[in-house]
């Protein structure tokens, strides 16, 4: 089985930017209240939360400006907690701003906070871990492919609210956005037993699809691809249903009409909660 290489994503962050103006600017009074997937937000909640990604990281990441001590502790709940506070804060503040101005400190943010995310070294130690792969320390090409994940995902909601989702499913967006998430999964997999050598096939079907492979080596699970060896559980997922399933906006009773189990049920289970985000 080949190892995962470093995924590099850096240059499709303005990809990404021009779709999201793109989408904001068609949209007419009404859409911006659309409820959409993310739990009691609406588009302009969205649309704010990732005006709030640019800026807080061009603030503290590039300027070295933290406004407060951080989170209670470095615990994965603490973590948690205290970023849902920071995001709803931001988006209580944001309702007075009106879709233009919106529009308008998204574009121009964009730019800078894309310039920024280019010029880090990709082999540099990031500022904050991936702590859903079970990260204490990563480099900063994961970082970036993190932030890219934030910015396709949110972008992608307000999208399913107003039914434009085909222009981020296309291979060249898309298949990045998958094969960063999979990196979650043998962290996920970190509780689940079984007898070493064990091996899941996970396949994302559709055009910006893919397969990898999650095989238990001593006391951890590693995670491949390219692997021709005997598999004890095959697991196809719909590709338009993956990104809500690793976004936790797919609970496992919808989860299970776009999952096809071939094999062992209980090996397949922990892909029901997989997470992805930090939720």
């Amino acid at each position: 089985m080949q190892p995962l290489p470093q995924l590099h994503t850096a240059h499709l962050l303005p990809v990404l930017d021009q779709h999201l103006q793109q989408v904001i600017s068609s949209l007419r009074e009404p859409e911006w209240e659309l409820p959409t997937v993310a739990p009691r937000w609406s588009v302009r909640d969205v649309a704010l939360h990732l005006l709030d990604g640019n800026l807080r990281t061009l603030s503290m990441l590039r300027d070295g400006h933290f406004a407060d001590s951080g989170p209670a502790s470095p615990a994965y709940p603490d973590v948690v907690q205290y970023l849902n506070a920071l995001n709803a804060d931001w988006v209580a503040v944001g309702q007075r701003l009106s879709p233009a101005v919106i529009t308008w400190l998204l574009e121009v943010s964009g730019v800078a906070y894309c310039n920024y995310m280019a010029s880090l070294e990709p082999q540099a130690p990031a500022v904050f871990s991936v702590a859903w792969a079970g990260e204490e320390q990563s480099l900063n090409w994961f970082h970036v492919d993190r932030e890219y994940t934030e910015k396709w995902h949110h972008q992608q909601q307000l999208r399913l609210a107003v039914g434009q989702e085909a222009p981020l499913l296309t291979r060249e967006l898309y298949h990045p956005f998958l094969a960063t998430c999979v990196r979650a999964l043998p962290h996920h997999y970190r509780h689940t037993e079984a007898p070493a050598g064990t091996t899941l096939r996970f396949h994302v079907n559709g055009p910006a699809g893919d397969t990898w492979y999650l095989r238990r080596v001593a006391e951890a699970w590693e995670l491949g691809q390219a692997y021709t060896g005997p598999v004890e559980t095959s697991v196809e997922l719909a590709g338009n249903a993956a990104w809500r399933l690793f976004m936790k906006s797919l609970p496992a009773h919808e989860a299970a009409e776009h999952l096809h189990v071939e094999g062992s049920p209980d090996l397949a289970q922990p892909l029901y909660s997989v997470t992805a985000v930090m939720a």
